[in-house]
């Protein structure tokens, strides 16, 4: 997974922002969903990210591909992902 060329991604104290730099709008994101991206981006494969979120956010294996697989449908449906 990338970035789209008009997205641009930052890690925050709080989480994430994707920035799209044709129209100004922005995303926030909380710290599992900034995680999440961070490690799609560095091509980690889907299995992997919920492992590491599930250690990180004590949370079922369940619930976090649930969450990752919303994340990654919302970030193709806006067209921040290539």
């Amino acid at each position: 997974m990338k970035l789209a060329k008009h997205i641009t991604f930052r890690l925050t104290d709080v989480g994430g922002i994707l920035l799209d730099g044709k129209s100004g709008k922005y995303w926030e994101l909380n710290p599992s969903g900034a995680l999440s991206l961070s490690l799609l981006l560095d091509g980690e494969p889907s299995d992997k990210v919920c492992r590491r979120i599930c250690s990180e956010y004590d949370v079922h294996a369940e619930e976090a591909g649930s969450d990752l697989q919303k994340l990654e449908r919302h970030l193709r449906q806006e067209r921040l992902v290539e």
